[in-house]
């Protein structure tokens, strides 16, 4: 039997499971609205995924065909990667944020070739040793290349606009524009008195924005040819800060499970990136590349233990907090260092 939970006021949340990964599932939510059911977020393209999305759907009632929409809260394949799917079997709307469109369209244009040059290039300009690039390399010039993720998810066919009220009949869900972790996630405030009359504002699907025991994961999601420096954990933080003013009485994340106390979440959130950022900076007493920061950061498990493709997450997470240090005029790069080396100042 699927799990499903029932949480009140026509929403209810399928635990839709992710292979491999230690979060276990995405938490793919059921909104009622006058015009059919609309999810919020599909969960992960994998055959078990479908059939549990499916049958939580059939537990509630619901045939696939009769999805009337999809609101992407972000574009990771954890959340989009259904969507394809869900569209083939109802034909149904997908709402997602401009900037992660285009990242879906970006990732749909690429050749894997293309991409694994450009990651080569960029491991390379911040440290990465030889024998880290090496094997990317090998993969292109022998044919053996990685499929891009994402490609069976759907091209989204509606901007989600910060700030505006979704087209939901008989619902009333805002739009909050809450980048960092992708630059196009969005938060979504669903502005109806709680159906248990907690104190507060609503309901918050906060995707993996807010979470109420892990930090999300904040790097970098650069198109390859614009040059604009971004400032992904700046946003993030700054995102935080307008998601706690609005006072909601319980959230719903696409993980773990939902908690009442957001502003007081959003307050750990602050204080932890702080600790981290202080933390950077002693490091950066004496230079180093991301690369070596990286090495030198306290993960959920020592260096040498995470595997290849995690460590670029990390060398990704640790360059977005450089860049936030550089912006606040507390660390610098080193003129003429390639690769690129910091220095605190």
């Amino acid at each position: 039997m699927s799990q499903v939970t029932d949480h009140g006021g026509g929403v209810w949340s399928l635990r839709v499971p992710i292979p491999d990964n230690p979060l276990g599932h995405t938490l793919v939510h059921v909104l009622d609205t006058d015009r059919g059911p609309v999810l919020i977020d599909t969960g992960w393209d994998d055959p078990a995924s479908w059939n549990e999305l499916a049958g939580g759907l059939g537990a509630l009632g619901i045939p696939v065909g009769d999805v009337h929409g999809v609101v992407i809260t972000h574009h990771h394949p954890d959340h989009h990667g259904l969507s394809g799917r869900v569209r083939e079997e109802s034909g149904a709307w997908i709402a997602m944020h401009a900037a992660d469109t285009a990242v879906v369209r970006r990732t749909r244009a690429s050749e894997p070739g293309a991409w694994l040059d450009y990651l080569a290039r960029k491991l390379a300009a911040v440290g990465a040793p030889e024998e880290h690039t090496a094997p990317l390399r090998a993969a292109r010039s022998s044919g053996r290349m990685r499929t891009l993720p994402g490609l069976r998810s759907a091209l989204p066919d509606r901007e989600i606009v910060p700030g505006e009220l979704l087209d939901l009949a008989g619902r009333r869900l805002r739009a909050i524009w809450t980048p960092g972790h992708t630059p196009g996630h969005v938060c979504l405030h669903l502005e109806e008195e709680h159906p248990a009359r907690l104190p507060g504002h609503g309901r918050l699907f906060s995707g993996d924005h807010l979470l109420p025991g892990i930090s999300p994961h904040i790097g970098l999601y650069e198109d390859p040819d614009d040059a604009t420096v971004t400032d992904p954990l700046g946003d993030y933080l700054d995102s935080l800060e307008r998601v706690g003013r609005l006072g909601v009485a319980e959230v719903l994340p696409a993980h773990q499970h939902p908690f009442t106390d957001g502003a007081g979440r959003v307050r750990e959130l602050l204080d932890h990136h702080e600790e981290r950022l202080a933390g950077l900076l002693a490091l950066l007493a004496n230079p180093l590349t991301p690369w070596q920061l990286a090495e030198r950061m306290e993960w959920n498990r020592p260096w040498e233990q995470i595997p290849y493709g995690s460590r670029n997450i990390a060398v990704s997470e640790a360059e977005a907090h450089v860049r936030r240090l550089v912006k606040q005029g507390r660390a610098e790069a080193m003129a003429g260092t390639d690769p690129v080396t910091y220095v605190a100042v």
